[in-house]
């Protein structure tokens, strides 16, 4: 298993009212709000969800374990006071999606890399073991328990002559709930904003402080292009119930015009041909970066580009680590290695929405 924690916020204990299982606690960024009845009389219960939040110092505070003779990626060694615990995890819960993306199918290493990849926030689906060995019994498909979607959208627009192709409206005198009107084949339905959908953040900065004055304001500071975190109303309402607060990290950024890129290199006789060096990133800290890439070598050949930041290499993260010690996870495999790397101009746009001076690898996955 992989030791995965978080937050010291207390969270009083659960109540159970009806079908309802909700944590009161007001202030908590995901209190758990739960469907607990039984599906179709079968006995198999429904979903939950759990957002949870930790410090960079902190784990999830609990193990993710593939054990033999039990199906599924199994919730083991929840840590006593941990953030797993507090908002309700349970030993042998079985993990069916993380940050949105159904994993029940999954190797386990990778669905453990996924958890890891999410940084400091990863949103769980889970459902109960009982309920778990009881919809396998019965051939179901787990995934079909799960909403199609749960995924907030990052869109960047880019103004042409008729401007952002969207309009706001907001309720009189209401701040932070402005609802977008999209032009059908304009700029804003280009990018993938969803009719009718809400504002959540406007370039990276959250709005629910923001009058519609203001809003606007800071829409024409933007220029000519600008970056929307937006919900359909399908999307809000399911993080609404759940008292679960929608981020950046949760987004779906499949229609982003910036990308990380997986490279995978096979060592030529002259090498990989590149120069790894530590550097300062512009969005603060210090980074790894790929230089003197040689012409017709391994490097080039896989798409690799000078100042490109390395993330990750062989699917594991290289936050936090030292340049000698990047180098030698380069070196663990002699023959061949895969970096996950962002450029420049992508790495500064993620920066600006929110991201924290990183990307984080699930945008790769």
């Amino acid at each position: 298993g992989a030791r995965l924690s978080c937050t010291n916020v207390a969270s009083p204990p659960l109540y159970h009212f009806r079908k309802f299982e909700f944590n009161p606690k007001v202030g908590i960024d995901n209190p758990a709000l739960t469907l607990t009845e039984d599906m179709d009389g079968e006995g198999v219960g429904e979903p939950r969800f759990y957002l949870l939040t930790k410090e960079s110092t902190e784990t999830f505070g609990f193990c993710l374990h593939e054990e033999l003779g039990c199906h599924g990626h199994v919730i083991r060694q929840i840590e006593l006071g941990g953030v797993a615990q507090r908002r309700g995890l349970q030993d042998g819960d079985r993990l069916l999606q993380v940050n949105g993306h159904f994993v029940d199918h999954m190797d386990h290493f990778r669905v453990v890399q996924k958890i890891k990849a999410s940084g400091n926030q990863v949103l769980l689906a889970v459902l109960d073991g009982d309920s778990y060995e009881a919809a396998k019994s019965l051939g179901r498909d787990l995934s079909q328990l799960l909403p199609d979607d749960i995924r907030p959208r990052l869109c960047h627009v880019t103004r042409d002559k008729s401007g952002f192709g969207f309009s706001v409206s907001c309720p009189e005198g209401i701040r932070g709930t402005f609802q977008l009107s999209v032009l059908q084949d304009g700029p804003a339905d280009r990018a993938g904003v969803p009719p009718g959908s809400w504002l959540l953040e406007l370039n990276g900065d959250s709005v629910k402080s923001y009058s519609h004055m203001q809003l606007t304001k800071k829409l024409k500071q933007s220029g000519n292009k600008v970056t929307l975190l937006v919900a359909s109303s399908e999307v809000e309402e399911f993080y609404r119930l759940r008292g679960l607060r929608v981020t950046a990290a949760l987004a779906d950024t499949s229609r982003l015009p910036f990308k990380v890129r997986e490279l995978h290199l096979v060592k030529g006789p002259a090498g990989y041909g590149f120069l790894l060096k530590e550097d300062d990133c512009s969005s603060g800290g210090v980074g790894q970066f790929l230089w003197d890439v040689d012409a017709g070598l391994p490097a080039e050949r896989a798409g690799m580009r000078e100042g490109d930041r390395v993330l990750a290499v062989n699917g594991e993260s290289i936050e936090g680590l030292d340049h000698e010690q990047t180098v030698h996870r380069i070196r663990a495999r002699e023959d061949q290695v895969t970096l996950l790397v962002i450029d420049p101009a992508a790495d500064e746009f993620y920066h600006s929405v929110g991201f924290g001076g990183r990307v984080l690898l699930w945008l790769g996955s």
